[in-house]
C-alpha cells in the first residue's frame, strides 16, 4: 500500500462504520463508463458537498490491492449487475491536490514534483518495470500499461485546487494543464486508464474558446446530469436522520435545503428528468450531531472569499444582490464563465462562480438563481453589512435589521420614518406614487424578517385580502404580523379593516402574539404614518 498507489477501503470503511447515507449507486454508473469512450468524469460540487466520500468510495470498491465485498454487499450498488464484474479488479491511483499544493505551495516546481510523488509510487509497486529512465507520469504509466497489460482507475479529488491557491502564477497553470493534456486528452489513455474521476468546485477550466480538457463528462452545479442525486442528501435521507434523531424536517429543510438540480435515471434511454431536492450533507450531519439547527457553512467557507466577491463593482451587482436578499430568482447567464477565478468580469460571471461556489443555487430550466436556505442567506448578509464597494446596500441591511426590532417594540413613529427613508432613496420619482411600489417600499424595509417569518402577500380571509402577513418560523418566539398598506387613506381605519375582514382570527393559532400595522402614505406631503395594535386573542 503506497502513498498514492492502492490505498485500500479504510477511509471508506470509517464512513460506512458511521452514520452513512447510502450513495453507492454512483458506482454503478462509473462502472457503465469503464473502457468507453466516456471513460472520463468529472463532478464539481462546493466545499463539504460529499465530494472527497464519494472519491474514497469508488476507491474502496475497486481496489484491487484489497477485499471490501463485506463493506458494499450491505449498500445498493450489491444489487447491481456489474457489481462483482469490477469489485477490487483494478489498480488504482489516488491523489488529493490539496495535498501537494499544501506541501509545495511557494515552489515553482510543483508540478513536476507532483508527476515525481507518484511515479515513485509506480516504482515501488511495479519492481519488474524499469522507470527509472522515465521523468513524467504518463510515459511511465504507458510502459507499465503495454509491460503488464493492465488498466488503471485514477481518482483525483479538488483537481483545481491548484488553480484556485495558485492563480496569480500563471506559468504554473500553463504547466498544471499541459500536465492533465498530456493525461487525458492523447492517443495513450484509452490504453493506460480503465476509468478517471475528478472532483472539484470549479468545472474544468478554459483556455480562449475551448476546454482544456473537453473529453471529460463534466457534471456541475448548473449542468448535474446523472450524478445529480449522488452528491448532498435528498429529502428521503434527512428526513430519515430527522426521525431518527429526533429533529425537525422543515426546520433542516429551511436551513440546507434549496439546491434544486434537474436528476434523471441513466439506464433509460429516453430519460424522464425530475427535480430533485439537494442539501448541504456537511451542514445537515452537524445540526445533526449538535442537535441543533445554525450556520455551520461559516465555520468552514472563507468568508474573506464571499466578501471579495460581493464588493465586487460591476454594473448590475447592486440591483443582484438586492433582489437576492429579498429572496428573489434573478436571471442569469452562466454560459460565459470561463471557470477561471481571477478572471471574472461581468455580473454574470461573477454570480455563475458563486454558484459553483454553493453560494447560490440554479434553476436550470428557469435558467434563474436564487439563495439556497437560511444558512447562504446569513452569510451574504452578513457580507453585506461589511461592504466596502456597497454602502448602500450595507445601510439598507442595517435599517432593516432595526426598523423590525422597531416594529416589534411597537415604535409607531420609528417605524413610519424607517419605512419613509426607504420610500424616498429606493423608489424612482416616476414610479413613487403609486401603491405597488409602496407595496416593494414595505417589503424591502423588512428584508430582514426573513430571516424570522415566512412572507405571504395578499392573504384571503373570505372577505378580503391582507397585503403583507409575516408567519413565524418554527422554533421561533415571534409575533404574527399583518400589514395593512394605505394609499392616502387612515392608518387607523387600515386596522379596523384587518379586523373585519378576520385576519386576525384566521392567524390566531400561528403564535402566542399578533402585531396589527397599518402603514399609510400620504401623497401630498409625502410623508408616512404608522399604527401598531397589539391583538389579543
Amino acid at each position: 500500500m503506497g502513498m498514492y498507489i492502492n490505498r485500500g477501503n479504510v477511509a471508506f470503511a470509517d464512513y460506512s462504520n458511521g452514520e452513512y447515507i447510502d450513495k453507492t449507486g454512483m458506482i454503478a454508473y462509473i462502472n457503465s463508463t469503464l473502457n468507453t469512450v466516456n471513460r472520463l468524469t468529472c463532478v464539481t460540487r462546493p466545499r463539504r458537498f460529499g465530494k472527497s466520500i464519494a472519491a474514497n468510495t469508488l476507491c474502496a470498491y475497486y481496489d484491487k490491492s484489497c477485499d471490501s465485498s463485506a463493506l458494499f454487499d450491505k449498500f445498493a450498488i450489491a444489487k447491481d449487475p456489474s457489481y462483482k464484474e469490477h469489485l477490487n479488479k483494478y489498480h488504482v491511483i489516488n491523489v488529493d491536490v490539496t495535498n501537494f499544493v499544501s506541501e509545495y505551495r511557494g515552489d515553482d516546481n510543483i508540478v513536476t514534483y507532483m508527476q515525481e510523488d507518484i511515479k515513485a509510487d509506480l516504482i515501488e509497486e511495479f519492481p519488474d518495470v524499469n522507470l527509472a529512465e522515465q521523468t513524467k507520469l504518463m510515459p511511465a504509466l504507458i510502459k507499465i500499461a503495454k509491460h503488464t497489460g493492465i488498466k488503471f482507475i485514477f481518482v483525483i479529488d479538488e483537481w483545481d485546487a491548484l488553480c484556485r491557491e495558485l492563480a496569480n502564477k500563471p506559468q504554473i497553470m500553463d504547466q498544471y494543464v499541459d500536465f492533465l493534456r498530456r493525461m487525458f486528452k492523447s492517443n495513450d489513455t484509452a490504453s493506460v486508464f480503465a476509468g478517471v474521476y475528478m472532483t472539484g468546485i470549479l468545472p474544468i477550466k478554459k483556455y480562449g474558446t475551448q476546454s482544456a480538457l473537453n473529453d471529460f463528462r463534466e457534471y456541475s452545479m448548473t449542468s448535474p446530469g446523472p450524478m445529480g442525486g449522488f452528491l448532498g442528501f435528498n429529502d428521503d435521507d434527512v428526513k430519515m436522520l430527522a426521525e431518527k434523531y429526533g429533529m425537525d424536517f422543515s426546520e433542516l429543510k429551511r436551513w440546507y435545503d434549496g439546491y434544486e438540480m434537474d436528476t434523471y435515471d441513466w439506464r433509460v434511454n429516453i430519460p424522464q428528468i425530475k427535480k430533485t431536492a439537494i442539501y448541504n450533507p456537511n451542514s445537515v450531519m452537524t445540526a445533526i450531531r449538535e442537535r441543533h439547527c445554525d450556520n455551520y457553512w461559516a465555520k468552514t467557507e472563507a468568508f474573506e472569499a464571499l466578501q471579495q466577491y460581493i464588493d465586487c463593482d460591476f454594473d448590475g451587482v447592486k440591483e443582484t444582490l438586492e433582489s437576492l436578499i429579498k429572496g428573489e430568482s434573478v436571471e442569469m447567464s452562466v454560459l460565459r464563465f470561463g471557470n477561471d477565478i481571477s478572471s471574472v468580469t461581468d455580473n454574470d460571471e461573477l454570480f455563475t462562480l458563486l454558484i459553483h461556489f454553493g453560494y447560490l443555487s440554479y434553476d436550470r430550466q428557469n435558467r434563474t438563481a436564487l439563495l439556497p436556505n437560511q444558512e447562504i442567506r446569513e452569510e451574504f448578509v452578513e457580507a453585506l453589512r461589511g461592504s466596502k464597494s456597497h454602502k448602500e446596500l450595507s445601510e439598507l441591511v442595517r435599517r432593516s435589521d432595526a426598523l423590525l426590532k422597531s416594529l416589534w417594540m411597537k415604535d409607531e413613529e420609528a417605524v413610519a420614518a424607517g419605512v419613509e427613508y426607504i420610500h424616498n432613496h429606493k423608489v424612482a420619482p416616476n414610479f413613487y406614487n403609486n401603491e405597488q411600489s409602496l407595496r416593494s417600499v414595505v417589503r424591502t424595509a423588512f428584508l430582514g424578517a426573513i430571516d424570522h417569518y415566512i412572507e405571504i402577500q395578499e392573504l384571503a380571509s373570505g372577505k378580503g385580502y391582507a397585503d403583507l402577513v409575516f408567519i413565524p418560523r418554527r422554533n421561533t418566539n415571534k409575533p404574527v404580523l399583518v400589514i395593512e398598506l394605505k394609499w392616502d387613506k387612515s392608518a387607523h381605519s387600515a386596522i379596523n379593516q384587518i379586523k373585519e375582514r378576520d385576519y386576525p382570527e384566521l392567524l390566531k393559532e400561528l403564535s402566542d402574539e399578533m402585531l396589527l400595522v397599518s402603514i399609510n402614505y400620504d401623497k401630498d406631503s409625502k410623508t408616512h404614518s404608522c399604527v401598531i395594535e397589539k391583538y389579543s386573542k
